[in-house]
């Protein structure tokens, strides 16, 4: 028998999103027979009954592109559903029930969430109600637990490394410090990783508390070998040494309130302050969410999509596939929920960094 099958995107965009819908869509058509939808706009389009038809002709040309065809919210957690009253009042409703009967109205036999850990927490919710779930792990932070690698982590580095490479130019031609900040949150894969590949002399990542002496003392040895310029890449969520973080605002009605930022800045100011050297900072932002997605991700981005169809066909549900070691495979939602993977600080980058020079300013 023929299966209806829902596709939602959530949390914030990410290169690979759209290499995903593909490959389900495609696998699911062309493979199974079965039908395939797209909810809009995250779980917003479950909670309002908002969807388009997904068929093999118009998921054609999405391999490379960026974005998502579907749109993506990391606001609306059907839990915790933000509604506006006929008098202007704000509440916040539990939506799941609303979720189901509208899966139930249009014959949705499963659903295949694409998103980073808010997502898979409620697709784990949802399939704890009964309805079988396949997550597909999404983040350009590679922060989610369960599997070695997310889609689109590498498109990021690639960004985020070509970054470095231009800057280094501009740092030795003034003498400069210069200073990448990058996303990642409260995990430094992405500094880690283009620090490395850019040839950062100081890599600042969450895991490791800096002491600004440290780094100051990385700069100047530098300069007394003769080498004028650093260059520098930070993880918008480091620490210094005595807790301080640094907030750009305060988003209350979001599920995610604290928006990072403009540690980079701060970070200037204060080297210059301390060592004299002109310093700069760039804050490379969304530019690491969007553009082309590279070779890596759309191969990454297929499995990951083929494989959660297949793991439809199988039965399988409350699982999210995910890559450990060169295999995909499937892990339960209970493990995947709630839960972050960091750089360890064991990780044989950080090893390597330390011994060829690297600061990590701890």
């Amino acid at each position: 028998m023929g299966k209806k099958i829902g596709i939602l995107t959530g949390g914030g965009d990410c290169p690979g999103l759209n290499a995903v819908i593909r490959a389900v869509t495609r696998c699911c058509v062309y493979d199974y027979g079965w039908e395939v939808i797209g909810f809009k706009d995250g779980y917003r389009g479950l909670v309002m009954n908002d969807y388009m038809p997904l068929t093999y002709d118009n998921v054609s040309g999405l391999l490379d592109r960026g974005g998502t065809i579907l749109g993506t919210s990391n606001r609306d957690n059907p839990f915790h559903f933000r509604c506006q009253n006929a008098d202007g009042s704000v509440e916040y409703r539990d939506m799941s029930s609303q979720v189901m009967e509208n899966l139930q109205r249009e014959g949705v036999d499963a659903l295949i969430t694409i998103g980073g850990d808010g997502t898979q927490t409620a697709a784990y919710d949802f399939s704890k109600m009964g309805l079988p779930v396949v997550g597909v792990p999404k983040t350009i932070d590679n922060d989610l637990y369960g599997t070695d690698m997310t889609f689109g982590f590498q498109t990021a580095v690639n960004t985020a490394t070509e970054a470095l490479d231009a800057l280094h130019s501009t740092a030795e031609s003034h003498h400069r410090l210069m200073i990448l900040e990058v996303m990642g949150r409260y995990a430094g894969w992405i500094a880690l990783t283009a620090g490395m590949a850019g040839g950062a002399d100081v890599i600042l990542i969450p895991e490791l508390a800096y002491d600004p002496a440290h780094i100051v003392e990385a700069i100047m040895r530098r300069r007394k070998s003769g080498r004028h310029y650093s260059i520098l890449v930070v993880s918008e969520g480091v620490k210094q040494t005595n807790g301080s973080l640094v907030v750009r605002n305060v988003i209350e009605d979001s599920p995610d309130k604290i928006r990072l930022g403009g540690v980079g800045m701060v970070l200037a100011d204060q080297l210059e302050e301390i060592t004299g050297i002109e310093a700069r900072a760039m804050v490379l932002g969304h530019l690491q969410r969007g553009g082309r997605t590279i070779p890596f991700d759309r191969i990454l981005a297929t499995r990951f999509g083929a494989a959660a169809a297949a793991a439809l066909k199988q039965g399988q549900s409350g699982v999210m596939m995910a890559l450990q070691g060169r295999d995909i495979v499937s892990v339960p939602l209970s493990e995947v929920a709630g839960r972050q993977r960091l750089v360890p600080l064991d990780d044989p980058l950080i090893e390597i960094g330390r011994s060829i020079g690297v600061s990590f300013g701890d």
